[in-house]
């Protein structure tokens, strides 16, 4: 085959196949036809009988490698493609691995197995843990994070919440996701006010708390927002991937012009996990894809919070972080959303130390003194990691 394609296309080398495996919701011939769609929709979308054999048939077309009958009348598929299908290119792989087959019922991504020379095309996370521990001064401990909100404030009162969160010794204070253009919250006079804060109170006390704007927005302000932020002295980036594109946040990922650190926010993402039988599931969606999309940390909702997320998916997503994957950088698992200081221990049993804690409306409500709020919240995990 190699010397067909050779003289089909001369400048061709022919490379690897990747793998990717799906949940059908289906069994026996029916999840064998469900396999066979798939291998054709995510490559050529034509019938089989106008598919040439050589090279469309024999090698890019999908390929049903195994198909075995799983639980809950359920059958997993593994079907690997040509690596040259993806372009080397974010978005053409993500076509690949789902594209559509995300309209079909019954049809998830459980696993993707990414050959050699994809990954080296990816330059991922550009500080990861260890990168993101450097900037912070925190070695081994978790980091703690939390956001400043709620949306309706003036940018002076963020910016004070802002300070006393800095006082009180967290690594890391993000916009909340909400908080965009609005007119009562104008984007310039948040991100200079609340970067000023936390500048004031770093000089204050030593520490090194980072700010992170959210520049989630219009695409054709996203850069604007980021240099402006950076002119600003804010210390990185809050993006949400499922509002604006995964390859959108890689390409901000990927500017040496910006160089800072990205957040990755699940806003939108959820409808991709809601459903066991349907989307991508969690580890690759916020772990891996994350990941090639330069997120130096990935937040998701926490098991026994206010969203549904099972403590095996949370343990998924962690594991998809910190997996190794190529030369792509390791990145933190933030569990959030429902995050309470009462649950520190269990989060801490749970995800050890490389783990970024987010907890952000009952770190306020905790008590008036946010300062000691966020002084407490050091405490705690402290004590977690001394026992």
């Amino acid at each position: 085959m190699n010397n067909m394609l050779e003289t089909i296309f001369p400048n061709w080398t022919q490379g690897e196949r990747f793998r990717v495996t799906y949940r059908i919701a289906n069994t026996g011939a029916a999840a064998r036809q469900i396999a066979e769609d798939i291998c054709l929709e995510q490559t050529v979308e034509v019938t089989r009988s106008v598919i040439p054999a050589e090279p469309i048939g024999s090698w890019i077309l999908g390929r049903i490698e195994s198909l075995e009958e799983t639980f809950n009348a359920s059958s997993e598929a593994v079907i690997s493609y040509a690596e040259e299908i993806t372009a080397w290119e974010l978005p053409q792989l993500l076509n690949v691995i789902l594209g559509n087959s995300s309209l079909t019922p019954g049809v998830r991504v459980e696993k993707v197995q990414l050959s050699p020379k994809i990954l080296a095309a990816f330059k991922g996370p550009r500080f990861g843990i260890t990168g993101l521990r450097h900037l912070i001064g925190a070695p081994t401990r978790p980091i703690l994070a939390t956001a400043i909100k709620p949306m309706g404030l003036t940018a002076s009162a963020l910016a004070k919440k802002a300070y006393a969160m800095a006082l009180g010794g967290l690594d890391i204070i993000k916009d909340d996701h909400g908080l965009s253009n609005q007119p009562f919250g104008l984007y310039a006079e948040r991100i200079a006010r609340v970067s000023e804060a936390v500048r004031k109170a770093n000089s204050e006390t030593g520490g090194n708390t980072l700010y992170l704007s959210n520049v989630t927005g219009p695409i054709e302000q996203i850069w604007e927002r980021a240099r402006f932020a950076k002119s600003e002295g804010a210390d990185g980036f809050l993006v949400c991937p499922g509002l604006v594109g995964f390859d959108t946040m890689r390409a901000l990922a990927d500017d040496d012009t910006l160089a800072l650190p990205i957040l990755s926010h699940p806003s939108l993402l959820g409808a991709f996990v809601a459903s066991p039988d349907h989307g991508i599931a969690h580890g690759p969606l916020f772990g891996l894809i994350a990941r090639l999309a330069g997120a130096d940390a990935s937040i998701f909702t926490n098991y026994g919070g206010r969203f549904s997320f099972s403590i095996s998916e949370c343990r998924s997503i962690a594991t998809d972080c910190l997996a190794p994957l190529g030369k792509l950088a390791t990145i933190f698992p933030v569990p959030a959303g429902g995050m309470t200081l009462e649950k520190i221990p269990d989060l801490h049993a749970t995800y050890g130390t490389n783990v970024m804690y987010l907890i952000g409306g009952a770190l306020m409500a905790h008590s008036p003194d946010l300062v000691a709020n966020c002084q407490l919240f050091r405490e705690l995990v402290e004590q977690e990691i001394k026992k």
